[in-house]
């Protein structure tokens, strides 16, 4: 990117561009370049959703015999159950009010890395979280809860 900055301030120097053609050229620049650094961010999956339940062992087995999910871990002290085919968490449940909703979504991204994606978070001006229900995780612009995973 330092070379095209470079020649549109040569350009400008020059007379070639107007002052005003020189910033409208930096800001289509800048905003090129935050696209491109939100590249960790890259969406690959949903990762997994997360339901809140009222009986463990009844959702445990509904999600088994109608889906063949399986117990792929349990948090027995924070109440969370992870099911999912081949290892792979598709469904987390977690016992809490109101039954029936779903808490949260994860989205699973290519290349994760913790440091880069908060870094990239916040130059979309959002501050991620950690939390034991929701994991690392932002909200998006409706209040809905998106957590961030790797694939």
């Amino acid at each position: 990117m330092e070379p095209v900055i470079s020649d549109l301030l040569t350009s400008f120097e020059r007379g070639a561009l107007s002052r005003r053609e020189l910033i409208g050229a930096l800001a289509l620049l800048a905003g090129a370049g935050a696209a491109a650094s939100a590249a960790t961010l890259k969406g690959a999956s949903i990762n997994h959703v997360s339901v809140l339940v009222t009986d463990m062992a009844r959702s445990i087995d509904f999600y088994g015999r109608v889906f063949g999910l399986t117990l792929v871990n349990e948090d027995k002290a924070n109440k969370i159950a992870r099911l999912g085919a081949g290892g792979k968490v598709l469904v987390s449940l977690r016992i809490e009010p109101p039954p029936g909703v779903i808490d949260h979504f994860a989205i699973g991204v290519d290349g994760f890395n913790r440091e880069a994606v908060t870094a990239d978070l916040k130059g979309f001006g959002l501050e991620p979280r950690e939390t034991i229900e929701f994991g690392f995780h932002v909200k998006d612009p409706d209040g809905a809860v998106v957590q961030i995973t790797g694939v």
